[in-house]
């Protein structure tokens, strides 16, 4: 877990606090003005809203899956190994390489995120590509699916993570697992290289991009997913937000009255808070992240 320093925090024991100045940040070649004006942008994540059908889909596929576990008299498994094929794109002069270092860095971000859950991220090769077309693609572009068809390996259940620039101001983006079927070579993770750990994207420095993408990857919807409304992101022990937070606005509660289900998770990793905010899933996530990923990529 980690520490939260009193400046990030905003007000501690009842005190309130000062928090530091806001300053300008850098994002994947775009400055804003704060954390807020950043947020405020929607390029936290690039991922592309589930319809309402498609949620209706997967909640009729999990109930099937937990029916067959039942009829079989199975256990339903916990965790596993995923393989993943690490894909550096970089610039013709060089701007996006980062070190093995670096990226066994990011690779314990992972591990330490989803361990309490019995999964483990398994590094089998780095590749690196000079193309700055690819350097600068974004979600459902041409240059994403070059990319994607030129160096994607493995099935339903690897894990291809891209690292490019994402010059249109994203951190990163990741398709979901229900999506795989029907587009098997467009599946995995894209994140600017600069939120590895140890990267200038501040604050979100620290690897958690990677961390929050691959809970969508895994099948979790963000923290605040629908609102206040029931339903949500479809874990009952994640408290509903209305929207994303950022900062660390620790006792934010912006589901209160009839609907209340406890303070907004600003620490879960599938909202939007700092990285320094960030440091769990729930049970409920443990659980659907294993279910989603038996149901729609082991073994696919």
């Amino acid at each position: 877990m980690r520490v939260l320093t009193i400046a990030s925090v905003g007000f501690l024991f009842g005190s309130v606090v000062a928090e530091k100045p806001e300053r300008p940040i850098r994002i994947g070649g775009f400055t804003y003005g704060s954390r807020e004006e950043f947020i405020a942008s929607g390029k936290r994540c690039g991922m592309r809203e589930p319809s309402q059908e498609d949620m209706n889909r997967v909640n009729a596929t999990l109930t099937s899956f937990r029916q067959s576990n039942l009829r079989t008299a199975t256990t339903q498994q916990e965790g596993g190994v995923v393989n993943v094929y690490f894909h550096i794109i970089t610039t013709t002069d060089g701007v996006g390489a980062y070190t093995e270092e670096q990226i066994n860095g990011q690779m314990d971000v992972l591990n330490e995120a989803y361990a309490p859950f019995g999964w483990s991220f398994n590094l089998v090769t780095i590749d690196t590509s000079v193309n700055d077309a690819w350097y600068t693609m974004g979600p459902g572009t041409p240059e994403e699916r070059e990319c994607k068809t030129a160096l994607r390996q493995g099935g339903a259940d690897a894990l291809n993570l891209y690292t490019g620039g994402n010059q249109d101001g994203l951190l990163g983006w990741a398709w979901f697992p229900d999506w795989y079927a029907s587009d098997p070579v467009i599946d995995g993770v894209v994140l600017l290289g600069e939120s590895m750990p140890g990267g200038s994207a501040y604050p979100y420095d620290k690897g958690d991009t990677a961390t929050h993408e691959v809970g969508h990857w895994m099948g979790l919807y963000h923290t605040f997913q629908g609102g206040c409304e029931h339903g949500g992101d479809h874990v009952s022990d994640t408290p509903a937000e209305y929207s994303a937070a950022f900062g660390c606005p620790i006792g934010r509660d912006t589901c209160s009255g009839s609907k209340h289900t406890g303070y907004d998770p600003i620490h879960n990793f599938m909202d939007y808070t700092d990285d320094d905010c960030l440091y769990e899933f729930t049970p409920g996530q443990g659980v659907r992240m294993n279910e989603m990923f038996y149901a729609y990529r082991y073994g696919k």
